[in-house]
């Protein structure tokens, strides 16, 4: 939840004299996929004159914020949540009158950044401040829960434009890693009653400490020395993960009944069973936005040879195009400070499109500037809609956008026409936008650091895009009499293969005394079939101080009406306003604010402003690499484009490509077989048999056609087709979900043009290729 934004150098003599923030420390309490976070900042002021501190940190935009206290001298005053006015008012008075006073409050651009203000901290004291915040944890696709500790907060682009009074815009300085003078401590406890199978973590950790013999619950801890290189994430793997299940949480008893505290609120999770679509049968309109701002030259990770983030974006749009069906209809659009588009307007898929397409995504650089994602979002959704062809618009982006309400209100304003799916690059991408573009329209969000490997889990999505809609969405209630269940989280209309649905409710009436127990189903219709699936669960509300179920409940029901300062309507922000009030939950209207009033007299004079410090990270990538050189070439269109070239390429462009350019995309994931494979299929699903296939095969050409089993009944490109489908899946079984779509196009052609030649093809192909695939893959 770390660190400001902006560049200001200055010395590091200056810096241990002026930092009053020295360590913070972080207790993580995750019960089965909830976590609870108690973020503790250890402020000491070391100067002789009393200071205002400021700090800015990112946190999850998931996040429920619900208690700020002070901790002065071993005095404790716990902060009142007020609007976010009358709070700024009361601190600026405290501070004019000499007193202590501590100001908690989101920024007004973006739900993921926060800052806190430390108010006359006198000379030589201490001063303790926590924030506690629950919030979901997300699945992943291979079962584990995801916790991240934000460390990364990226400098963010303003629109063109747009002014606005936002926390981003201090001046905070930055310094290397090595001369930061505060300190990261983290502790988390998780309990599971499926058993903890393991505990992954992209930093160095504590082993892993289990606390009960059955492994319900364990503590792991940061090893000391966290470079804040990188945000802290934690992978828990539960033995089971996948049962849907309700929880019941009693109400605070001091509040009237029929309000949203004052019931009891109910959690409830499901994992829809849904059938995999075929993806050879189903059309739209993709649409790829990808960012080419110059951050995204940056590595994907810190790893020594880690592929460029703009090198695995150009991967992936390969993938992507490749994964198509023929008849649908495409777009690729980049951008940074400015944005450009492959074709005027989405084009079909075809053969020659594809190529045009896969060419040009080959000179892709990060080299447009900033990150200004509205204007081309608006320019796609002002295109003509594609009867039949249903818009799916994919987002790629490292986040680094200053005001991201309004680019987050445009896309809900075309929801109706779109699925927005988000993908957040490397770390410190602002989860306020990647998340909430996607929630809005219908779509899924997916945030890739580390070893992510970017193409896995856009080609997940793709999937998803595909899948044949669910419709009639709905909780049907089996509740006692005089008691009913009135919905907090928004209507669901959408919902994917995969991931985990989480509904919040509130029950109304008279909770029986005795055990008693209730059921609650999840009915949809897909493909004309009406599915329910029901859980049965115990109506006796379970005691829990921090109100976890209630606060996430709010937050679910905040992140539905707040847009911010300047896109929310005054109706909703009655509605935000009223929320945050009665459940304690931070929002954009609401602050917290705390006043030490306790003095033994107020302490007068002027402030020295403090603003405490960020790392420095990585210096962006300049136009010229040492192993690169800037050429051009006529697109199809005879405009002039910039490429670079790599001067290191181990393969060329094969000479059966209309490009003079060198493949960018092979030469940088050398000696990866599986892309350059990847690459020759055509748009249709198959290959041509020449020496490209060849090489990638590692076999001689001439040998290859000798063993064609059916020279004079089928064509070559069958005989190629089938050896490039035995080869993945004898060579690329862990890269599998990367590949299966477009393998699956090349099956159903297969399925066309071999016909009953298909098993003795498959098995002079496992012959040639010393392989024992089962030819029943073949098999639609």
């Amino acid at each position: 939840m770390l660190l400001c934004s902006h560049c200001m150098y200055f010395s590091t003599e200056t810096l241990y004299h002026h930092v009053a923030l020295k360590n913070i420390s972080v207790t993580v309490s995750i019960r089965e996929f909830v976590a609870g976070v108690s973020a503790t900042l250890h402020y000491e002021n070391e100067e002789k004159v009393a200071l205002e501190a400021f700090f800015v940190f990112p946190m999850d935009e998931d996040s429920a914020v619900y208690t700020f206290e002070a901790l002065v001298d071993g005095k404790k005053i716990v902060a009142e949540l007020q609007d976010k006015m009358t709070a700024h008012t009361n601190y600026e008075d405290a501070i004019s009158q000499g007193y202590q006073a501590y100001l908690l409050e989101e920024d007004k651009c973006s739900r993921d950044v926060f800052c806190c203000n430390v108010g006359n901290l006198q000379p030589g004291s201490k001063v303790a401040l926590t924030l506690r915040y629950v919030q979901e944890l997300p699945l992943e696709a291979d079962g584990a829960l995801r916790y991240v500790l934000p460390a990364i907060l990226n400098p963010r682009y303003h629109l063109s434009g747009v002014t606005e009074d936002s926390c981003l815009d201090m001046k905070a300085p930055v310094v290397p890693l090595e001369n930061l003078p505060y300190t990261l401590t983290m502790v988390a406890s998780i309990s599971s009653q499926h058993g903890i199978d393991r505990v992954q973590s992209n930093c160095p950790l504590s082993p892993v400490e289990y606390l009960e013999g059955d492994k319900t619950s364990a503590q792991v801890s940061l090893a000391e020395g966290h470079k804040f290189d990188r945000d802290v994430e934690l992978l828990i793997y539960y033995s089971a993960v996948h049962s849907p299940s309700v929880t019941v949480e009693m109400a605070m008893p001091e509040r009237k009944p029929d309000s949203l505290m004052g019931d009891p609120a109910v959690m409830v999770s499901f994992y829809p069973d849904i059938p995999e679509a075929d993806a050879s049968m189903i059309c739209g309109e993709f649409v790829f936005l990808m960012d080419r701002s110059g951050s995204m030259g940056t590595p994907m990770n810190k790893q020594d040879r880690s592929q460029l983030r703009i090198e695995a974006a150009k991967e992936t749009l390969i993938l992507l195009l490749k994964s198509l069906s023929l008849g649908c209809y495409f777009n690729i659009y980049g951008f940074g400070s400015s944005f450009e588009s492959f074709f005027p307007e989405s084009v079909k898929y075809t053969q020659q499109t594809m190529e045009e397409a896969v060419e040009r995504v080959q000179l892709l650089q990060a080299d447009l500037g900033g990150t200004e994602i509205l204007t081309p979002l608006q320019t796609i959704f002002r295109g003509p809609s594609i009867p039949g062809h249903p818009l799916q618009l994919f987002v790629f982006t490292d986040g680094e956008v200053a005001d991201t309400f309004s680019v987050i209100k445009e896309v809900k304003f075309n929801s109706k026409k779109h699925r927005c799916f988000s993908f957040g690059i490397g770390e410190g991408a602002s989860t306020s936008l990647i998340k909430s573009i996607a929630r809005v329209s219908g779509g899924t969000s997916e945030f890739i650091t580390g070893k992510d490997r970017m193409q896995y889990k856009v080609l997940r999505t793709l999937k998803r895009s595909l899948q044949s809609v669910v419709e009639d969405v709905s909780l049907s209630w089996y509740l006692p009499p005089n008691l009913t269940a009135n919905m907090l989280s928004p209507e669901q209309t959408v919902i994917f293969r995969g991931p985990r649905l989480i509904f919040y409710a509130q029950l109304t009436g008279v909770v029986p005394p005795e055990e008693t127990t209730g059921e609650v189903g999840l009915k949809y219709t897909f493909q004309d079939k009406n599915i329910e699936q029901k859980v049965t669960f115990s109506l006796q509300p379970k005691y829990d101080s921090n109100l976890t179920i209630h606060r996430l409940a709010a937050k679910s029901l905040i992140q539905t009406k707040d847009m911010g300062f300047r896109e929310t309507s005054a109706r909703e922000r009655k509605d935000v306003l009223n929320i945050s009030m009665e459940s304690g939950v931070m929002s954009s209207f609401t602050a917290f604010i705390a006043i030490n009033k306790e003095l033994n007299q107020p302490v007068q004079g002027p402030l020295v402003h403090r603003e405490i410090p960020r790392p420095i990270l990585s210096a962006l990538p300049t136009i010229s690499f040492h192993s690169y050189q800037v050429v051009q070439q006529s697109s199809s269109n005879g405009q002039k484009i910039k490429c670079k070239r790599n001067l290191e390429s181990i393969h060329p462009m094969k000479k059966t490509h209309s490009s003079t350019c060198e493949n960018n995309l092979q030469s940088n994931c050398k000696g990866n077989d599986i892309v350059q494979l990847i690459f020759l299929q055509n748009a249709n699903g198959s290959w041509h048999l020449n020496e490209d296939l060849a090489q990638v095969l590692g076999m001689n050409l001439e040998d290859i056609k000798a063993a064609h089993p059916t020279k004079h009944v089928v064509d070559s490109s069958v005989w190629a087709t089938v050896l490039a489908v035995v080869w993945l899946h004898t060579n690329g079984m862990d890269r599998e979900s990367e590949w299966d779509l477009l393998e699956r196009k090349a099956r159903a052609w297969i399925h066309t043009h071999a016909g009953s030649a298909t098993h003795k093809i498959v098995k002079a192909a496992n012959a040639l290729l010393k392989s024992s695939v089962d030819p029943a893959i073949f098999t639609l």
